[in-house]
């Protein structure tokens, strides 16, 4: 049998490029003739429509885009991104897209771990929702409407805006869109205290497969359930959420403390995982592992193991709190700042305390490549099995991870699993959140520091939970559940992986 020649090859993948070029083309100028007969005489959509022939359409796409890992050139790109700016122009495009085989990525805030929010391997178009960013806050009835692409922070500000003692039980990353946030349930350091996001949800507007657009009350009560937890896009597309606020004192506590191995961390983390899930409701204490030099030169490393607070009361209330329940820490009055609620929304988020104004802003400084897997811990984790974590963390590929461990229990305790679709409730201790990350300059590595993190979540199996062993969907990772054999794709297989 004749070798094919180089020529041969090159022109054979040009003939299949070429075709599936033609293919795309076809599709979208389809899909532009439904769009145009369902506007008609209605130009207004037209501004907000970006192909990849538009000048501004690389700068809409990567705008919200929060994982460099999809910027590359191989990453899939959408053959049209839409920016809505009332809800009654996504009924015509979820239509036209259906009509033609396009699939619709729905995108908040582009937080989504493995990109999938703007990425896809089939003919697709990004639905953008970032004009769609009102809150509405009623202060009377303590509860507010906010757009799916507003941000946590804009929800933040707009809360503290109106009152300095109502909260929301979110996240601490400002930039993250609310859509795609509470439709994964959405956790934050007042779990303990109030739940999830998705606990506090009362009503939702949606678009469904049908173009109708549907409240709690015409969507029924099933779907209302399924959206608050089981990934919200997955039925439709989310328009608004309404959430119930939540009460805060007028003055919260914070604090951050550092330990590292010679200051006995490894045993300060074995004990907290006895005592965190425990605690008063009120009180929130993460740990955040990282590496750091020990020595000027460099060559010595140690763990630093951080222990980060908030405590919605004063300083003379917690301190005898910890004296009880924690004393091994060794947290003093030094240690405490007092501060309002909205600025411990700048404390975790790491911005200067006296700017809440830059909780509105979307962009989302020093972006940087990662790669995220999570895990749940039900039964406390042996000193050693900690020690093997460490030792994985002196390897080159784990120069920037971080770690992160959130405690349960509290109110999370008190909810059936089955109240919504988020069934990490009563029995978790707390859960792990493994970030690895790398720069620009170390891109050439990605693969390297990915096969690494894997390496980690391998180790950390006989520690976590089993049968199945559980993950945070919100934490999108496209390993889990993968069939080891793709001709064979089985349920019963992939059943076993994460809740």
């Amino acid at each position: 049998m004749k070798t094919p020649t180089i020529s041969t090859l090159i022109f054979f993948l040009f003939v299949v490029f070429s075709c599936s070029w033609a293919a795309s083309v076809d599709v979208q100028d389809a899909f532009f003739q439904c769009l145009s007969g369902e506007f008609g005489n209605d130009t207004s959509i037209s501004s907000l429509v970006y192909t990849p022939n538009n000048s501004s359409y690389s700068s809409i796409l990567q705008f919200s885009i929060r994982n460099p890992r999809f910027i590359s050139h191989s990453t899939p790109k959408p053959l049209v991104i839409i920016t809505p700016d009332h809800e009654s122009q996504i009924p015509p495009i979820i239509h036209c897209a259906k009509e033609n085989g396009m699939q619709v990525r729905t995108r908040s805030g582009g937080h989504d771990y493995e990109g999938l929010s703007y990425a896809s391997k089939v003919p697709f178009l990004i639905l953008d929702l970032i004009n769609l960013s009102e809150v509405t806050v009623d202060v009377e009835q303590k509860t507010a409407w906010v757009e799916a692409g507003a941000t946590l922070g804009t929800l933040y500000y707009r809360i503290a805006e109106k009152s300095p003692i109502l909260g929301f039980p979110a996240g601490e990353c400002p930039t993250v869109g609310i859509g795609g946030y509470i439709g994964g349930g959405g956790y934050g350091v007042m779990l303990r205290k109030y739940g999830l996001a998705a606990d506090n949800v009362l009503d939702a507007r949606i678009v469904d497969v049908n173009g109708r657009i549907l409240d709690r009350e015409s969507m029924g009560e099933d779907l209302f359930w399924a959206i608050r937890g089981g990934g919200g896009a997955s039925f439709g597309v989310i328009l608004a959420w309404k959430i119930r606020l939540v009460d805060v004192p007028e003055k919260v506590t914070v604090f951050t403390v550092d330990r590292t191995l010679e200051q006995n961390a490894t045993q300060l983390v074995h004990r907290w995982q006895y005592i965190a899930h425990k605690l008063d409701p009120n009180l929130f204490i993460r740990v955040r592992i990282t590496r750091q030099n020990s020595s000027q030169d460099g060559r010595k490393m140690t763990i630093r193991a951080s222990f980060l607070s908030v405590f919605l009361g004063r300083v003379d209330k917690l301190l005898p709190l910890m004296q009880e329940s924690f004393p091994e820490l060794g947290l003093v009055r030094e240690d405490c700042k007092e501060i309002r609620w909205i600025q411990s929304v700048l404390y975790f988020a790491d911005y200067p305390l006296e700017s809440p104004e830059i909780l509105l802003n979307r962009t989302q400084p020093n972006l940087r490549y990662f790669k995220g897997k999570s895990d749940y811990v039900q039964k406390p984790i042996r000193q050693r099995g900690f020690k093997g974590m460490w030792r994985r963390l002196y390897k080159p590929e784990a120069k920037e991870t971080e770690i992160f461990f959130s405690p349960y229990g509290g109110r999370m305790a008190e909810i059936s699993e089955s109240a919504v679709p988020f069934p990490h409730r009563a029995g978790n201790l707390y859960k792990i959140l493994y970030m690895a990350y790398w720069k620009e300059e170390d891109v050439q590595n990605s693969d390297r520091i990915i096969r690494w993190v894997r390496r980690l979540y391998r180790y950390m199996a006989p520690y976590v939970s089993k049968f199945p062993r559980e993950a945070y969907v919100n934490y999108r990772d496209l390993d889990v559940g993968v069939n080891n054999n793709e001709e064979e794709i089985s349920y019963e297989q992939a059943s076993i992986w994460g809740r």
